[in-house]
């Protein structure tokens, strides 16, 4: 089962997903599953072992591909990490691998005194599961929000995926900085690694490019206190920008354009703001989101229009910024419920 990433619509919450099936295993009376030649035919598609879907199941949607994966759970056992994420309503989790199209192993949380036989599509974690960690979304055993982004940091496969994942989910009002600190103090496991992805994390953050962009900004070029997303104001008090990434010492806007900058009218809009923003004696260095990962050539980017900026003093700049409100409970709204509460 696999998918074509789509373009992303630069939307950290997902909406709730309907339609989603439970595998069922085979039934000799072709009642609750199908039967043996039932399942032999054009009607069911195997799942995994000794369990199947109708034809016609939605199955490029990632969270029927974690709903596959969980019927190996344990009792008490519960998904966890990015799939976890993902359920709990975070849309920058979308389970694909870095081609775009293989689905990612989904990880299982068992605790420490079970097993469960290997399988490439899903990763099995035995830390420590408490029954207060565990919740349900979409009928599907789940481990609350700031544990579900705990094990995404814990199994995160380098600091800047680490990082990306607190990001992601804190864009997605899964959980505050606060609470994935005070959650990773009482754990026994790898918690040094949640916190030190945490202390480079941004509850401001709003998209992966930002937050890889922002990461070569500050571990490769040194650069620090960028604020992320902050409103930049003219002397009266207006609103001229909204910056992705702004270095207020150099008064460096740092822009990170996805695909909807090439459209015509946003093309304009953009080239209109960053006038703009010259005006008022602020350089902006533009990194394509398709670029984001590209370190060297980030690095290389803004390096070359921070050498142009005017690091002019509080007191002689034409502008200043103030940081956007954040609302966790907003967040994570969604149609009159909150994440963590969808499909429960």
């Amino acid at each position: 089962m696999r998918r074509q990433r789509q373009p992303t619509t630069w939307n950290p919450v997902t909406p709730q997903v309907h339609g989603l099936v439970r595998p069922v295993g085979l039934d000799p009376f072709g009642l609750d599953g199908p039967t043996k030649g039932q399942a032999r035919g054009p009607l069911w598609v195997w799942t995994s072992h000794g369990h199947y879907v109708p034809i016609g199941t939605p199955r490029d949607l990632v969270e029927q591909w974690i709903m596959e994966r969980a019927v190996r759970l344990p009792p008490m056992g519960a998904v966890t990490g990015w799939a976890a994420c993902r359920l709990h309503g975070a849309a920058y989790f979308d389970g694909l691998a870095d081609d775009g199209r293989a689905w990612l192993p989904v990880p299982l949380a068992i605790g420490p005194h079970r097993s469960l036989a290997a399988s490439p599509t899903v990763v099995v974690t035995n830390h420590v599961l408490l029954p207060r960690d565990r919740t349900t979304v979409y009928d599907i055993p789940t481990v609350i929000p700031v544990r579900a982004v705990y094990d995404a940091v814990r199994l995160a496969p380098d600091l800047h995926a680490a990082v990306r994942a607190i990001d992601m989910a804190a864009a997605a009002g899964l959980c505050s900085l606060s609470q994935l600190r005070q959650y990773a103090a009482l754990q026994p496991q790898e918690a040094a690694k949640v916190l030190r992805a945490a202390s480079l994390a941004s509850e401001y953050a709003l998209s992966p490019p930002e937050t890889d962009v922002r990461l070569v900004c500050e571990l490769d070029l040194g650069l620090q206190g960028l604020e992320v997303n902050a409103h930049i104001h003219d002397r009266d008090g207006r609103v001229v920008a909204q910056a992705d990434l702004l270095d207020p010492e150099a008064g460096l806007v740092i822009e990170v354009d996805g695909l909807h900058h090439q459209r015509p009218h946003q093309a304009s809009a953009d080239l209109a703001r960053s006038d703009a923003l010259l005006r008022l004696g602020l350089e902006v260095a533009r990194v394509a989101a398709r670029d984001s990962r590209r370190r060297s050539l980030v690095a290389q980017r803004v390096r070359l229009v921070r050498s142009r900026c005017r690091f002019e003093p509080v007191s002689e700049r034409a502008w200043w910024f103030s940081r956007p409100h954040v609302d966790f409970d907003a967040r994570r709204r969604w149609g009159g419920e909150t994440a963590g509460g969808r499909g429960a």
